[in-house]
């Protein structure tokens, strides 16, 4: 019996299974996974692991320009939310998150103010402001995993769980390593090379109710 696992891309997936009011749940995850698990081929394959890629919540403080105040990012409702998350995905069976960062790059004017303005100068308040945060670190491990789990033959079949193009070259090297590859991108659009370089694509609602 053929081996496989799933990689699940968290910050893709997060927008497509929740919403900023509703934001997705360990138990989306689970039935996202039940889901997958039931397609044909899989349901003839060994589930080897699922992997979930995200970035730890942002715990630094930082001065806010324009009338003072410090902001705490670790007391932040979405990065307690996020810690949650990562209990309870931790506790399913046969998963694994690999955590990447986030980096506090300093503060920018939003895209809303800007394109508001209508001439060449442009007045800000400090409810303009909007901290800069990138991620590091998670792409890097998403297309690592798919190298090592392809080289050391420990799966036959990977599964993708994105709509990021940025994957074409992990997923590409698969394939000429002799892996499957199998896109799931919950109904997103994705570009033409995506498909080019999959082997199949899974159709599956991201609407796991």
């Amino acid at each position: 019996m053929q081996n496989y696992a799933i990689l699940i891309d968290g910050g893709f997936a997060k927008r497509k299974l929740g919403s900023a009011v509703k934001p997705a749940t360990a138990q989306d995850f689970a039935v996202l996974v039940q889901k997958l698990q039931a397609l044909p081929p899989l349901d003839t394959m060994r589930l080897h692991r699922v992997y979930y890629y995200d970035s730890v919540p942002l715990e630094s403080a930082h001065d806010k320009p324009l009338g003072g105040g410090r902001v705490e990012f670790g007391n932040n409702p979405v990065a307690n939310k996020s810690r949650q998350l990562f209990e309870q995905l931790a506790k399913q069976p046969f998963t694994a998150l690999r955590l990447g960062e986030l980096s506090f790059e300093g503060w920018e004017v939003s895209a809303k103010k800007l394109n508001k303005a209508p001439g060449t100068t442009l007045e800000i308040t400090a409810e303009d402001l909007k901290p800069q945060i990138s991620q590091k670190g998670v792409d890097m491990r998403i297309g690592m995993d798919i190298a090592a789990l392809t080289l050391k033959k420990q799966v036959q079949t990977i599964v993708l769980v994105s709509g990021d193009s940025d994957f074409v070259p992990a997923m590409k090297f698969a394939r000429r390593e002799g892996a499957s590859l199998f896109l799931a991108p919950l109904g997103q659009h994705v570009k033409p090379a995506m498909l080019e370089h999959s082997d199949l694509l899974l159709e599956i609602s991201s609407d796991t109710a």
